[in-house]
């Protein structure tokens, strides 16, 4: 990973905790639950090994890719923005569209984001458009839908 993994103070507690409940407890636990199936005999019919042993693949690929993001991780407090009047990393915003239809996203680390509840990636499109600008700046943005106008309504740091 050439380039930091930027993340919120939250986000990345989020990613630890994830990694040390794979590491110290499910993992150990699977690895003893294997080990118990194989000595029952014959594995190619044994349903606890064979699941074992491919959910013990999927734990050490999620441990690994977690590792990977935790040590590019980082952590930045947007509490801390200096220029609150422009949108960086962490700011929530509020978009208006062509339309008058109101948006409010908060710009985070691509390991936090829920489009859902307007958690969306920091470079997303939609992000990468509006980085700082001002309020009422408007941005040409190219979406799916096609290329659309978003204006800045408001900006806020927790």
């Amino acid at each position: 990973m050439d380039k930091p993994n930027h993340i919120t103070a939250e986000g990345y507690r989020i990613l630890r905790e994830e990694y040390e409940r794979l590491f110290a407890e499910e993992r150990p636990q699977l690895v003893e639950t294997i080990s118990w199936a194989a000595g029952n005999g014959d594995r190619s019919e044994n349903g606890d090994y064979i699941y074992g042993r491919k959910r013990l693949r999927e734990i050490d690929r999620r441990i690994n890719w977690l590792s990977k993001r935790l040590k590019s991780a980082k952590v930045v407090d947007p509490s801390a923005q200096t220029d609150r009047n422009r949108v960086y990393f962490g700011a929530t915003i509020t978009l208006a569209d062509e339309e008058g239809e109101e948006r409010i996203v908060t710009l985070v680390g691509e390991d936090e984001t829920d489009p859902g509840s307007g958690r969306i990636s920091w470079n997303s499109p939609i992000a990468r458009a509006v980085r700082g600008a001002s309020v009422g700046d408007v941005r040409r943005i190219l979406l799916p839908a096609g290329e659309r106008e978003i204006e800045i309504v408001t900006i806020h740091y927790p």
